[in-house]
């Protein structure tokens, strides 16, 4: 079947074969690419590559790259919003899902604002390869605290879920994996923390849900959030209020 299906693909010119494959995901895409000339050349036609980017990506160009050469191609630009790209002083990654070409974000905990984050009585940014930004905020001991943070940008239409990426306990290594001391954890499942979140046009979403699985990362949904108009850009406010019991009280 393999050896008819590419006399087949053979036969047909250059535009017919990228007409076809422009179905494909991008990752299949670059696949068919590495088999033969025929696949490698339909795979660089700027329409193949243009139909998977969103409609607005010439605004999140220059807002993630900057100036880009006019006479770069469609699949280069492409592989350049879906790499990790910095923007706000490098609080802030977006990138296109290699598959489905949708947006993503992430805000690294020096992009917030956290109570008592600069007091090292309380807080300490630890390095750690578990993070997009090689860094994550540490609570030392504080029995209540606010993080609120703030986006603009041009989202293309669609739906956005919006996460807090939350660990309970520090981990240590012992016996090739990471090990949490629960005695490091306390207080936090009794009250439940409380999400809420505000974009464009004043909706609002609040949730609360209790944390009580220590040693692990767990994304905690704050809400979702609708973009109608991708030629402007939407602003989105987060906040998450947590106030743990004290053990001594």
């Amino acid at each position: 079947w393999r050896i008819i299906i590419f006399t087949l693909f053979g036969r047909l010119t250059g535009s017919c074969v990228a007409s076809i494959i422009q179905h494909l995901d991008p990752p299949e895409i670059c696949k068919l690419a590495k088999l033969n000339r025929a696949f490698s050349a339909a795979s660089w036609a700027d329409f193949v590559w243009e139909s998977k980017l969103p409609p607005n990506y010439h605004i999140l160009v220059h807002k993630i790259l900057g100036f880009v050469p006019q006479n770069l191609g469609k699949r280069d630009i492409y592989r350049r919003l879906c790499r990790p790209n910095t923007f706000d002083g490098g609080a802030k990654k977006v990138w296109l899902h290699k598959s489905t070409g949708g947006v993503c974000m992430s805000i690294s905990s020096k992009g917030l604002q956290i109570t008592g984050i600069d007091d090292r009585r309380y807080w300490n940014h630890i390095p750690t390869n578990e993070s997009r930004f090689h860094s994550i905020a540490y609570l030392r001991q504080i029995w209540w605290f606010e993080v609120n943070g703030e986006v603009e940008f041009p989202f293309p239409v669609g739906t956005y879920s919006v996460f807090f990426r939350l660990q309970l306990g520090r981990a240590s290594r012992g016996f090739g994996r990471g090990i949490c001391d629960p005695k490091q954890v306390h207080g936090w499942d009794i009250k439940p923390v409380r999400f809420q979140l505000w974009t464009s046009g004043d909706k609002h979403s609040t949730c609360e849900c209790s944390l009580n699985e220590a040693g692990k990362w767990f994304h905690y949904h704050v809400g979702d959030f609708n973009v109608e108009n991708p030629d402007s850009s939407t602003k989105i406010k987060l906040w998450f209020h947590c106030a743990p019991t004290n053990p001594n009280n």
